[in-house]
């Protein structure tokens, strides 16, 4: 009879799990049935239930997300919730033909900002990275600044035609993303470290670098193009000024996405037995 319940129950147990919350099967699991609480059906049942709600919740919701799992999560999911970690790093490229499409909505890329603000490593834990998005007009605003400032620079007609060109198609994307570094928190650790001084301006390129890859991956599993510039630090101070970023920030990349308008060119591999040696196998 208590197999037979059991069993019952662990159907139950799972489908409260998908529906709703695990822990709360669980709940109900110890709530209805006592005499089974320690038994081999719920010890195996309860694990497999919290193990396929997390799975769940991971592909349709937030991370951040407090709430239920529900029949709508279902509908947003993206093509990052298809993709392994792996299949995006082999399939980000970068997209020069963008244009102001975006396949998801702002607040979906400002919650991928956060996760790589919050998640990427920096060198001691420095967190020193920091990231300004600019959407739609903003983003214009800053191609704009762009071109204004790099005119002056440019010794010919030609050379002004050619580069307003280039800057017009990072112009047509939705968005741009600047990544600068705090560089009092890198003082900081050469004044607490000085055996690492010379070291730190290094790893915290490194910190930006591993943030602007992270990011360009996750946009791009999620059906954008982009394209990574540097057009620092001639832009610097209109951008800083502009959008009241801390003048001592230091601008290192501006990150571009739009809706794909074209397919990326032709990529050459140099053979990877001159790249990479085992030993020990």
């Amino acid at each position: 009879m208590h197999n037979r319940l059991g069993s019952l129950l662990a159907i139950l147990v799972l489908t409260v799990a998908i529906v709703y919350q695990a822990n709360m099967a669980q709940s109900l699991y110890r709530t209805c049935v006592p005499t089974l609480w320690q038994s081999q059906i719920f010890n195996r049942t309860v694990p497999l239930a919290s193990s396929l709600y997390s799975n769940l919740k991971c592909i349709t919701s937030s991370s951040h997300s407090s709430q239920p799992l529900t029949r709508k999560a279902f509908s947003s999911s993206t093509m990052a919730s298809q993709k392994s970690f792996m299949d995006a790093v082999k399939t980000r490229r970068t997209y020069y033909a963008i244009n102001k499409q975006a396949p998801i909505s702002d607040d979906k890329i400002e919650e991928l900002v956060n996760d790589t603000i919050l998640h990427v490593p920096s060198s001691f834990n420095s967190q020193s990275a920091r990231a300004v998005v600019l959407f739609k007009d903003e983003h214009d605003k800053f191609w704009d600044f762009v071109i204004e400032v790099l005119k002056p620079m440019l010794p010919s007609e030609e050379q002004v035609k050619s580069s307003t060109q280039r800057i017009n198609g990072f112009r047509a994307g939705y968005g741009t993303i600047l990544f600068f570094e705090d560089p009092k928190i890198v003082t900081g650790l050469q004044t607490k470290m000085p055996l690492y001084a010379d070291k730190f301006p290094q790893w915290s390129e490194h910190t930006s670098a591993m943030h602007q890859f992270v990011l360009w991956t996750a946009l791009e599993a999620e059906g954008f193009g982009c394209n990574l510039q540097h057009y620092n630090p001639i832009v610097d101070q209109k951008a800083q000024t502009e959008w009241n970023i801390p003048q001592e920030w230091q601008l290192k990349a501006q990150l571009v996405f739009g809706g794909r308008a074209g397919e990326p060119g032709e990529k050459s591999q140099t053979p990877l037995e001159q790249r990479v040696f085992v030993h020990g196998k």
